[in-house]
């Protein structure tokens, strides 16, 4: 082997494990699964795309905050808030698509508010999303109890879709029906992943999001508006969380303030992580994060197949987490010096 073969040879294997890292990750995550797993078919390989349809359609907006070195901590929270009001203006209007309209705004409005404070007035990411975290999910709460009755669903403590409404049906049909095999939420997922990898690759936003998160000051300099574009990712996430929130009460007809989105922070996060997005910004790949989120309701899965106590389910996915965390600094590192290794050769 001449020397110029040697230095393609190193660089080619390291550039294709960089690239489709998150497949590796998910492929070795399902060979667990099928291997633990005593009725594999299917039913139960779709039940995992329709159940990764919610975090996953989530964690495509926090993807694009991570891409620009930013974070939201308050997406499960929003998603609470947004999907008990989108039950109430059903309940009023038994309309479904007044109530998918105003999710995505109400979602985006919430955004807007978390943008400015971090693109606008440049406060950090981490407190700003830290306290509307607390704020959406209080104001979600109180609000419950003080409506009346008739407007959450008769419920005393949660939103409640009215059943008896004509379009009801449809509307649960929206979140629990098929198309063939396919889930809809799921095939929902698939569209929404596509139109975002063209965003992120194909345009030139999504080249002024990675500009933003590979090097700010350089960003700035190139003549990118950082406000404005980090404004727009905030927005772009709580529009994605309202559809969230339509999907999550279209699947279970209501939305609990107290319970709905708990941890959704963490595990779109983890989604992220999982997708091979590099939480300091400017690296990594849309299309990860599908797989990233599948790959966290399989170890889910993984977990029930085990019979282990539901108790330690979070600890387990921390673990799993930190654990691809080093991977990719790991995986960083390799790659650094297989560079130095074939410019040596």
């Amino acid at each position: 082997m001449d020397m110029e073969t040697k230095k393609l040879s190193l660089s080619g294997s390291s550039g294709i494990v960089s690239k489709y890292s998150y497949i590796v990750v998910f492929l070795i995550i399902f060979a667990v699964y099928a291997a633990t797993s005593s009725s594999l078919t299917w039913s139960g390989v779709m039940n995992i795309f329709r159940h990764s349809a919610i975090i996953g359609i989530i964690a495509l907006g926090m993807g694009l905050i991570c891409l620009t070195g930013e974070i939201d901590l308050s997406v499960g929270s929003m998603l609470a808030m947004v999907s008990g009001f989108s039950v109430v203006i059903y309940n009023i209007t038994g309309s479904i698509f007044a109530a998918f309209l105003f999710a995505v705004a109400f979602g985006g409005f919430c955004g807007l508010i978390n943008g400015i404070l971090v693109g606008g007035a440049e406060m950090p990411a981490f407190i700003v999303t830290l306290a509307t975290m607390l704020i959406f999910r209080s104001i979600s709460q109180y609000v419950c109890q003080k409506l009346p009755k008739e407007l959450i669903g008769g419920g005393s403590s949660i939103y409640k879709l009215f059943t008896q409404k004509s379009s009801f049906q449809a509307f649960y049909q929206i979140g629990n029906g098929k198309a063939a095999t396919l889930p809809y939420v799921g095939l929902i997922l698939a569209l929404m992943t596509v139109l975002f990898v063209y965003l992120s690759t194909s345009t030139k936003y999504g080249k002024k999001v990675y500009a933003i998160g590979s090097n700010q000051k350089g960003a700035v300099m190139t003549g990118i508006n950082v406000p404005v574009t980090k404004i727009s990712v905030f927005v772009i996430a709580g529009m994605l969380v309202g559809l969230g929130a339509f999907l999550w009460i279209a699947m279970n007809a209501s939305a609990d303030p107290a319970t709905t989105g708990t941890s959704y922070e963490m595990y779109a996060i983890a989604a992220v992580v999982l997708g091979g997005i590099s939480m300091s910004g400017g690296k990594g790949r849309v299309l990860g994060i599908l797989f990233g989120a599948m790959s966290y309701t399989i170890i889910d899965k993984i977990i029930v197949a085990l019979k282990m106590d539901s108790l330690i389910n979070d600890a387990i996915k921390g673990v799993i987490l930190l654990a691809v965390i080093m991977i990719q600094l790991e995986g960083s590192k390799i790659k650094g010096r297989l560079k130095r290794r074939t410019n040596e050769v």
